[in-house]
């Protein structure tokens, strides 16, 4: 079970992927634009990912949302999506782009492989960790 932060502003698209989200057995944190996603993180230090929309309203979106994130949680991934095409590429793999209408069940999927993956990458780390530090 993850924590993922939903952010965007058209309600209907927002509580048909948080259900869809919910289902999966994951908690979903949702906001309507970039300063409520804002307050969210500061609340929650465990975001495991976010999905954000590009344009919304109140002045931020969500390829600011993301470089934010890239800064004080880099490890988080994003799945950022949109009616038009954006250009990602200065994000590396931690953004995903999902171009709208997008199928829900290949957002949750790709969210929650990437999620197992990182998931193993921590338990491989931590399992190094210990053995290097139970050598000395």
């Amino acid at each position: 079970m993850a924590r993922i932060l939903v952010v965007e502003d058209e309600p209907l698209i927002r509580f048909a992927l948080a259900d869809e989200l919910a289902d999966e057995g994951h908690v979903v944190i949702e906001c309507c634009n970039v300063l409520e996603a804002v307050a969210a993180l500061g609340m929650n230090d465990c975001i495991d990912a976010v999905v954000t929309d590009v344009d919304m309203p109140g002045g931020l979106s969500g390829v600011d949302l993301a470089r934010m994130l890239a800064i004080v949680r880099p490890s988080v991934p994003v799945w950022m999506t949109s009616g038009r095409d954006v250009d990602v590429s200065e994000f590396g793999e931690t953004v995903v782009f999902m171009p709208k209408p997008y199928d829900l069940a290949a957002l949750r999927n790709g969210i929650s492989t990437r999620l197992r993956a990182n998931e193993k990458l921590k338990a491989r780390t931590l399992a190094l960790v210990r053995s290097r530090s139970t050598s000395f």
